[in-house]
């Protein structure tokens, strides 16, 4: 039996903000979540999956324009549903609902928090705005303070952006003074019907540049200390593991994304008609994991790579990239970033991988490159 992962949209693509680099502001909003929606969904991933361990992921749009009472029903209808499993919960937000009963509810029930911010004030504030264009940097910053006084886990989920991207050492020490060693730096890309990079996307030469330059930082002062997502997915997969980051696996699948009215989709990336896979209501969550159709998406991605990915040196590093990102060509906007990144970071990686196996911490290479 093969898992899957659910992105679940209980407020569906519904927000709070109106950034200006936001995919959802094109698309139609559906109405929250019902508990029949509700309680489908939570038994259904829970049988789902093979393991012990259940994770669920909350998202949106502003998964917490769902409200909390609504929260409340997820867990006890996780509670009911369990069947012995351990349940985990992860919520992505923009942070400025969470007040402080919000906070006393994470902490309660032990959810992780992945938390949307573009750096500092200038960075931030620069695309992420209310409604009525007033800015949020003062907002997420008072949630974190919220969070860290509560003790919740939380992660940085950044937006490398035209903008932000431009002093990549200047935001990666403004991330690590927040109070959280985990960042995940998520590349924007968006693309016309033309192939070509929208205004606000980051280019993949911009891209390759701010990954070394962070890297460089971080080899040389926080191997150990801070958790880059990317670093730790590409040392893995130095180190014989497979990549911790769906854009970098080899095929695509088993990621789905549930809108608010039940709607199961292949991919948070691709919410469109051509990819809805079934309505919970209709068919489980297990059944629509199992479909053909699931199996063909997950094996486009490897099957749809150009020649010139297939002999690539760094192929097994990216595998491609998500297929979001990919020009009419085949190959991935981000390539040339992508290369310059696994190359330059390569010769640090394999003293990284050489070090733990010989059973020594990774984090000794600061003192030989510092």
């Amino acid at each position: 039996m093969t898992g899957c992962h659910v992105m679940a949209k209980p407020a569906g693509s519904r927000c709070n903000l109106a950034c200006r680099y936001c995919f959802y502001l094109e698309k139609p909003r559906h109405t929250l979540m019902d508990d029949a929606t509700l309680e489908a969904f939570v038994r259904q991933h829970i049988a789902a999956q093979p393991g012990d361990v259940v994770e669920f992921a909350w998202q949106g749009g502003e998964p917490t324009l769902a409200g909390l009472a609504f929260f409340r029903r997820a867990i006890q209808f996780q509670q009911r549903h369990a069947a012995g499993k351990r349940i985990q919960n992860t919520l992505q937000t923009n942070g400025t609902l969470l007040d402080d009963a919000w906070c006393d509810f994470l902490q309660q029930h032990g959810w992780l928090v992945g938390l949307s911010l573009d750096g500092p004030a200038a960075a931030h504030d620069h695309y992420r705005v209310t409604r009525s264009g007033k800015p949020t940097h003062h907002r997420v910053v008072g949630a974190i303070a919220r969070l860290k006084a509560q003790r919740i886990d939380f992660n940085l989920l950044v937006v490398v952006n035209a903008h932000n991207c431009r002093e990549p050492e200047a935001l990666y020490d403004y991330l690590k003074r927040l109070g959280t060693p985990f960042i995940q730096f998520i590349p924007l890309v968006e693309q016309d019907d033309r192939g070509q990079l929208r205004i606000d996307s980051v280019t993949g030469e911009a891209w390759g540049a701010f990954l070394c330059r962070v890297f460089q930082r971080w080899v040389r002062q926080d191997v150990g200390r801070v958790f880059v997502q990317i670093f730790d997915s590409v040392l893995g997969v130095w180190c014989g593991y497979p990549a911790q980051m769906c854009v970098f696996s080899e095929t695509c699948g088993h990621a789905f994304a549930l809108e608010a009215n039940g709607d199961l989709y292949q991919c948070d990336h691709y919410v469109y008609p051509q990819y809805l896979l079934g309505n919970v209501h209709q068919t489980t969550i297990s059944a629509l994991n199992r479909s053909a159709a699931v199996s063909a998406f997950a094996e486009h991605k490897r099957a749809a790579l150009p020649l010139s990915c297939q002999g690539c040196s760094v192929l097994r590093f990216c595998h491609g990239d998500c297929p979001k990102h990919r020009t009419p060509d085949g190959k991935s906007v981000l390539c040339a970033g992508y290369r310059d990144f696994f190359t330059h970071c390569a010769p640090y990686m394999k003293t990284m991988r050489n070090l733990l196996k010989n059973q020594r911490s990774p984090a000794e290479i600061m003192a030989m490159f510092g």
